[in-house]
């Protein structure tokens, strides 16, 4: 089972950005990190690297190791058989997002994005040279969702590239088969790539199932690269070790042409054994942060229907990561700025998420119910006495 430290100075004696990058007063909900602990069997695995102190370089039998394990676990979950052979490490997903962004698009050329976006996705398209095109999601009143009537249009704006997160972040959306199989008919008729980040993957809510995008059949395959990590779910961010694979040997090919392979440097032996042990062995860890989880959603849920209706919030069917609208609330400053200074909550700025996010929050609920219970209540109270 997972643990939750008690209380906000067990957590903050911890290192890392998440208790520190705000005054102590300051409750955070903002980045997506868990406050829990870690799985016993990668606790010991990354013991026995210590205790043996060989720290020479890398060697090379991790990768293939690496492969196979993200294949078995792609398989047992989602029945999807990807190849161990055209998996390449990586140090994070947004390093990933740079080069595939580089290698597959030319300068000027556009990207397609469904917006609201998780911001590195922005930036590795700004920062590359690169032209947004953005396909926002469609809010139905009960969820978000993929216009596909629209997305030929996005792809025709001289963009050869989508970039997918799946499931989405901020929004906490599981897409359907039918919205990532208009996705796919688009990319098709356009001979576009599809770049599927489905790293929260692994966090999905009972009666939501998770699709891998490369499963839609070979023909889409052979054009999607999957970026993912056990990072997430396994609460091992620090370790920095994720992977893209790729659909088709021609695909892995014609980026190994743009971006020497020497260009992407060398997963630590660290995070790669930690993300090998999470896939093989932590799975009943993972259940049990899954009902903590579960259970602190449906707080959220009832919290804002009951306290604060004024909230947009449709619940999210994966992810730990709730996107809430408060633009009705008209919070001097905009409802970040607000909720720091008047709450003491510190949460991500929706309009870090493109313009949609105009007026939102993302708030992290993953921590132990205390905590979440008095971040909620702080909220609330900001709100009551403004």
């Amino acid at each position: 089972m997972p643990t939750t430290a008690s209380s906000p100075a067990d957590l903050r004696a911890r290192p890392g950005i998440k208790w520190h990058r705000y005054p102590e007063d300051v409750l955070p909900a903002w980045i997506a990190e868990m406050d829990f602990g870690v799985a016993e069997p990668i606790e010991r695995a990354l013991r026995r690297l210590t205790d043996e102190a060989s720290f020479g370089y890398e060697p090379a039998t991790l990768n293939p190791a690496l492969g196979e394990a993200f294949a078995a676990h792609m398989q047992a979950q989602f029945g999807w058989q990807a190849s161990p052979e055209r998996v390449v490490p990586v140090a994070d997903l947004v390093q990933a997002l740079f080069t595939l962004v580089s290698a597959f698009t030319e300068r000027g050329q556009g990207v397609v994005l469904q917006t609201p976006i998780y911001p590195p996705f922005q930036n590795s398209v700004r920062e590359t040279g690169r032209r947004i095109v953005e396909h926002r999601l469609v809010d139905d009143g009960t969820r978000f969702r993929v216009d596909g009537a629209s997305l030929p249009a996005a792809f025709a704006q001289d963009a050869p590239l989508l970039l997918l997160c799946n499931p989405h972040n901020p929004t906490g959306r599981m897409l359907d088969r039918d919205e990532l199989e208009a996705i796919a008919a688009a990319a098709l008729a356009h001979d576009a790539i599809v770049v599927a980040d489905e790293v929260h993957a692994d966090l999905a809510y009972p009666g939501s199932t998770h699709t891998p995008f490369a499963s839609l059949g070979a023909e889409i395959a052979a054009r999607t690269v999957t970026i993912t990590s056990a990072t997430k779910a396994y609460n091992i961010p620090g370790l920095r070790c994720g992977l893209m694979s790729f659909g088709s040997s021609a695909l892995r090919e014609r980026f190994r042409t743009a971006i020497p392979d020497r260009m992407l440097g060398i997963v630590n032996r660290f995070g790669m054994e930690a993300t090998i042990c999470a896939w093989r062995e932590c799975g009943g860890w993972l259940d049990g942060v899954m009902a903590q989880l579960r259970d602190n959603r449906e707080r959220v849920r009832r919290f804002f229907a009951d306290e604060l209706p004024e909230v947009g919030h449709h619940t999210p069917e994966a992810t730990y990561l709730a996107w809430l609208d408060c633009s009705s609330l008209q919070l001097a400053g905009g409802p970040q700025q607000f909720f720091l200074e008047h709450a003491r909550v510190a949460l991500n700025d929706g309009a870090e998420f493109g313009p949609p996010g105009q007026g939102h929050v993302r708030l992290n609920f993953a921590t132990s119910a205390p905590i979440l219970d008095e971040i909620l209540e702080r909220m609330a109270n900001a709100v009551r006495r403004r």
